[in-house]
């Protein structure tokens, strides 16, 4: 089985989430793909003006010097075997990483095809799949959801979840249709929420879980055991958060770091 990832280049979680799959994989993969942005006015100093509205000045701030020290340690060598980029994670398994401008583009396709790419898995691409790429692995598109569809669609689930004061979270990993998060589930992974959980922990976590339900999935494709279950019921969608929102978390006793 040939697996093309597709992915971005955030540099806290998805490179351990990268890791992890390609630990297991790597054989298999024949590329892990970051992409830019391709919706609205989007690039790193947009998303740090939403969180800074979001989350304040002290937040933001905390953000910023996660990233920073995250990749000196890496470039002088003290990062303790995590990775900052999805490039290392990548490189590290000798797998092929490319930073393209779009997955829908048809030099890409005929990329995918020469490479006889038979699987999909979209791990948090910020970018809209189109009916040629959705189409052209046999065994399908997937993508992987931090929550359990059709609750959560959207944007940062891991908050929201937090912010209602669940005490059980879910991942899913799903079909890749038309809609938003709305394809055929196959297979979710359910975890308790702690309660000393911090939003980062949160998502530690459920990036975990999510490779490792990614993991499973792969072997029940190959031994033909995967099963195809329709999403039931309109579920919820939420957008990214806002000051109120925030005021709302805090009071449910949680933290962002």
């Amino acid at each position: 089985m040939r697996i093309a990832i597709l992915t971005s280049d955030e540099p806290l979680y998805l490179p351990a989430t990268i890791d992890r799959i390609l630990h297991r994989r790597a054989a298999d993969v024949v590329g892990v793909f970051a992409c830019r942005p391709a919706y609205g006015k989007t690039g790193p100093m947009t998303t740090l003006k939403r969180y800074f509205k979001a989350f304040g000045l002290l937040n933001t701030l905390e953000l910023l010097r996660r990233v920073v020290v995250g990749k000196l340690a890496a470039k002088l060598g003290r990062a303790k075997g995590r990775f900052y980029s999805v490039r290392e994670a990548a490189e590290h398994h000798g797998v092929t990483y490319e930073l393209i401008d779009s997955v829908n583009d048809p030099a890409f396709l005929d990329r995918l095809r020469d490479a006889g790419t038979d699987l999909l898995l979209s791990v948090s691409c910020p970018q809209i799949f189109k009916d040629d790429l959705i189409d052209l692995p046999a065994l399908g598109c997937l993508n992987l959801h931090g929550a359990d569809l059709p609750n959560y669609r959207g944007v940062l689930p891991s908050f929201w979840m937090l912010a209602d004061g669940l005490a059980t979270a879910a991942v899913t990993i799903f079909y890749v249709d038309h809609g938003i998060d709305t394809g055929d589930a196959a297979g979710r992974r359910f975890f308790p929420i702690e309660p000393t959980d911090t939003l980062d922990s949160f998502i530690v976590r459920a990036k975990r879980e999510s490779a490792d339900l990614a993991l499973d999935v792969f072997d029940q494709i190959e031994n033909g055991t995967v099963t195809r279950t329709p999403l039931e019921g309109k579920g919820s969608y939420f957008s990214f958060p806002k000051r109120e929102d925030y005021r709302r978390f805090r009071r449910a006793g949680r933290k962002l770091w």
